[in-house]
């Protein structure tokens, strides 16, 4: 069958993560610092809310567009939380994780040989993702130096008479870097200005530290019509298994996306949209416990790193930190694959997020503290072995 399959897709890479995930999966007693999932248990009252769906033979299908209730919940906090209003009943659309509502936005906007920027490094799946709705990813390189901040005048190096669009991700996957909203404004008139749509990934949104101010490029003068806001529920509520996700953004696009949704997908899972409707309405309490936990991990693990003589700078947002390894003379898989069978720690290649990656690791702090604390014990003295020569 390989001759059957379709070019585009034979080409695409598998995941860098998953990739690298599968020889961790073939050891013992490891301490995983690379899947982006949190530690914590969905909450008591959000799981109870899915029980009581079931309870009550909620077990049928939904609108195309989601529940009614749930679009109700996400246009109350949007409004509420992102300072951005949506018609519930036509600007909302509830997908299978915010992987989907991504994949059928690309798909409603894109023709072939239309060009997406993205900043890198980057989540693992928008480059693939831009590629399977026969557009063209065009990287725009983020830097340390300026905090992995996408910068305005780089991206208005890169638009062609064929960029069509801008996907972002802030609080970003997979540096925490977050963008200021003096630099969001900037971005936002070069997109006003070349006319380019703007899909905002923002599912960390919740996950800020140190009274970093989350801003959604949506809420911005001249944005809100031209963009498409990206959200869901799986890391601020630690609901991952429940694949919500939710799109917000102009009708005639809305539309669009329900069109592809309602052929691939259908709707989303009713049990997990109850869910989903209890975490948004009366789950801020939970989510501050789960942030305050995290914060605590992150001074920890950036100050290990950077006293194990690893620059790594204090992230603003999510739950990962993005260290500089080239001190050590390894490269990033080197690195990350000699610390698995030497110390039994697992981090991820920067490269898995795009050659700009390269150099760095990914660590995530959604595992437990104790956990981590052995972790970077032993990440430690492999950098110190290194560094002397004794491994």
């Amino acid at each position: 069958m390989d001759s059957k399959i379709a070019a585009h897709v034979r080409d695409i890479p598998r995941s860098g993560i998953r990739d690298f995930f599968e020889v961790v999966q073939s050891m013992r007693d490891v301490i995983s610092l690379g899947i982006g999932e949190p530690d914590f248990v969905t909450p008591w009252h959000i799981r109870e809310a899915a029980l009581f769906s079931l309870e009550k033979g909620r077990t049928g299908y939904t609108s195309n567009l989601g529940h009614p209730r749930l679009r109700e919940a996400i246009a109350g906090y949007v409004a509420r939380n992102f300072h951005v209003s949506y018609d519930e009943t036509s600007e909302i659309l509830v997908s299978v994780g915010v992987s989907e509502a991504l994949d059928i936005a690309l798909r409603a906007l894109l023709n072939p040989g239309d060009e997406v920027l993205y900043h890198e490094p980057c989540y693992v799946s928008y480059s693939p993702s831009v590629i399977l709705a026969h557009g063209v990813p065009v990287a725009v390189p983020v830097h340390e130096k300026d905090g992995f901040r996408l910068d305005a005048e780089e991206l208005e190096k890169r638009i062609t008479p064929r960029s069509k669009a801008l996907l972002l991700n802030f609080p970003t996957n997979p540096t925490g870097a977050t963008m200021p909203r003096e630099n969001l404004e900037r971005i936002a008139e070069v997109c006003r200005r070349h006319d380019l749509v703007v899909l905002s990934d923002e599912i960390y949104a919740e996950l800020t530290y140190d009274g970093a101010e989350h801003v959604s490029i949506a809420s911005l003068p001249g944005m809100r019509e031209r963009t498409v806001f990206l959200h869901g529920v799986s890391k601020a509520w630690a609901m991952t298994g429940f694949r919500i996700g939710y799109a917000c953004a102009p009708k005639a696009l809305i539309e669009a996306m329900m069109k592809i949704h309602q052929y691939a997908i259908l709707c989303a899972p009713i049990t997990a949209q109850d869910a989903a409707v209890e975490a948004l309405e009366n789950g801020g309490e939970s989510m501050e416990r789960m942030r305050g936990e995290y914060a605590v991990r992150r001074n920890f693990i950036a100050g290990a790193l950077n006293d194990m003589g690893l620059p790594c700078p204090v992230p603003r947002g999510a739950f990962y930190v993005f260290p500089d390894i080239r001190s050590t003379g390894l490269d990033s898989r080197e690195f990350s694959l000699r610390l698995l069978r030497e110390k039994k720690v697992a981090v991820v290649p920067g490269p898995a997020f795009g050659s700009l990656g390269e150099g760095f690791v990914r660590c995530s702090y959604a595992t437990g503290l104790e956990q981590i604390k052995i972790a970077m014990q032993r990440m430690s003295e492999f950098v110190r072995e290194l560094k002397s020569g004794a491994v």
